[in-house]
């Protein structure tokens, strides 16, 4: 975890998982995490900002397995990250930032 002791901040991490939210390389994947990213991004606490890296770190398919409910997903993924990123799937109008 960045913070001001490893010369990192909290701002620059925030801008890291941005860039890599929204370049995972499966494009329904990158639209997903891209808008969850822009919307919340800046309001995730460190153990939120954690569980969402986690959640970059995932295999693609397997995450979107998960998010469109073909897979089980692991209860190590069960958070309010993963819920608002499912959530994103149920926009009627989504807006994508990607």
């Amino acid at each position: 975890m960045d913070n001001g002791s490893n010369g990192g901040s909290s701002e620059n991490r925030r801008k890291r998982l941005l860039f890599r939210a929204q370049r995972r390389g499966f494009k329904e994947v990158d639209l997903i995490f891209g808008a969850y990213a822009q919307a919340a991004l800046w309001t995730l606490d460190g153990q939120g900002l954690d569980q969402f890296e986690a959640l970059l770190i995932a295999p693609d398919q397997e995450v979107y397995a998960w998010l469109r409910g073909t897979a089980p997903l692991p209860p190590e993924y069960d958070n309010a990250v993963f819920a608002g990123l499912k959530s994103v799937c149920g926009r009627k109008d989504p807006q994508w930032n990607a």
